[in-house]
């Protein structure tokens, strides 16, 4: 859905890429995800190649980030064997990529109050386009980059009369554990638990002067936020939402901890 120009596509393409195709008719979309899966199973166990390849459709909004069983179930149709034998020789290894600040994040926070407004709003394809550069150029201060465990051995652990919707669950639990566990939790996430859930409960994990730092960020950020007629209350609405997004990384992580 991005690829909303020939240059886009071209760009992706020199770059290794490959091209997912969505928003296709049912059999279409069906045909291109045999197609896709083939490639991949072929690229990784015939080519013995790396495949990098998101657990959902974009990030999420809110940063949330949940794999989708869409993308499992696209991965279970190349290979042979059941289900978790073809998810099995795939070799997924969960990865991580925390960044300390998301340059996209008042755009995501400005969608968020237009759709509030109006839950009919789309986004132009300048809007995709402009969401795009900033993601690759803007500021992202320090950037980690975590690998978790192959989950192979887990998927072969999956008994043979387990129902399929549940390997698919089994298996992006698994993938959410891997990657939440991974997060790098920086004091901009921890200054925004505590002011999105209103607690003190990790304090200790950052100073004042942090604190302030984190303040004057998501001020700035709000006010790049090109919406006319903006009230206090959409100020704060959004500004809850943006201290938010940048605590559920921690939240997740938290959550993996304890369930995983």
């Amino acid at each position: 859905n991005l690829l909303i120009y020939d240059w886009i596509t071209h760009l992706v393409k020199l770059n290794g890429s490959f091209i997912v195709k969505r928003n296709l008719p049912a059999r279409q979309a069906l045909e291109g995800a045999k197609q896709l899966s083939a490639y991949i199973h072929y690229a990784i166990t015939g080519k013995h190649e790396s495949i990098w390849i998101a657990q959902r459709q974009g990030r999420a909004k809110d940063s949330s980030d949940h794999t989708q069983e869409s993308v499992m179930k696209m991965l279970a149709l190349g290979g042979q064997g059941s289900v978790s034998e073809r998810l099995a020789e795939l070799n997924i290894f969960p990865v991580s990529i925390s960044y300390e600040y998301d340059p996209n994040d008042y755009l995501k926070t400005r969608e968020y109050l237009l759709k509030h407004r109006d839950p009919a709003f789309k986004k132009s394809q300048h809007d995709d386009l402009f969401s795009m550069e900033t993601g690759l150029m803007g500021y992202k201060g320090r950037v980690h980059i975590a690998f978790s465990s192959c989950i192979s051995s887990l998927i072969e652990s999956i008994s043979a009369d387990t129902d399929k919707q549940e390997v698919y669950r089994r298996v992006c639990h698994s993938i959410d554990c891997g990657i939440h566990g991974g997060y790098k939790i920086f004091p901009i996430n921890y200054v925004s638990y505590d002011r999105a859930f209103d607690s003190d409960m990790y304090s200790d994990r950052y100073s004042s002067e942090e604190a302030a730092k984190v303040t004057a960020y998501i001020e700035g950020q709000l006010d790049k936020i090109d919406v006319p007629d903006i009230t206090v209350q959409e100020r704060n609405f959004m500004r809850t939402y943006m201290y938010t997004m940048y605590a559920n990384p921690l939240r997740n992580k938290l959550i993996a901890a304890g369930y995983c």
